[in-house]
């Protein structure tokens, strides 16, 4: 396939071996998403310290608790994040 490819740029007058390498699409909510998921994060494990001091929880049934609040935290981030990002490309949709 790359031989087929390297031929039809022949054919077309250009140089196979100065080709630029393909770039990757931007991610301009990156930072917002990994920002969000970690203050989701954080969030997640207050609450399950919280949770499990209040409670009397002993060490064994704590880590329960632990694993669930990161992961139910954690997925309402990534999901505001998806929500704000959602809303700006609607309104840069609307502008256009």
């Amino acid at each position: 396939m790359s031989n087929k490819e390297k031929m039809a740029m022949i054919e077309r007058g250009l140089e196979p071996g100065l080709s630029r390498p393909r770039a990757s699409a931007p991610k301009p909510f990156l930072s917002l998403k990994f920002g969000l998921l970690l203050v989701g994060l954080g969030l997640g494990l207050l609450i399950a310290l919280f949770t499990v001091r209040a409670m009397g929880i002993n060490e064994d049934e704590s880590v329960a608790v632990y694993f669930g609040c990161l992961s139910i935290f954690g997925g309402f981030g990534l999901i505001l994040s998806y929500a704000v990002e959602k809303s700006w490309l609607d309104k840069q949709k609307d502008l256009l």
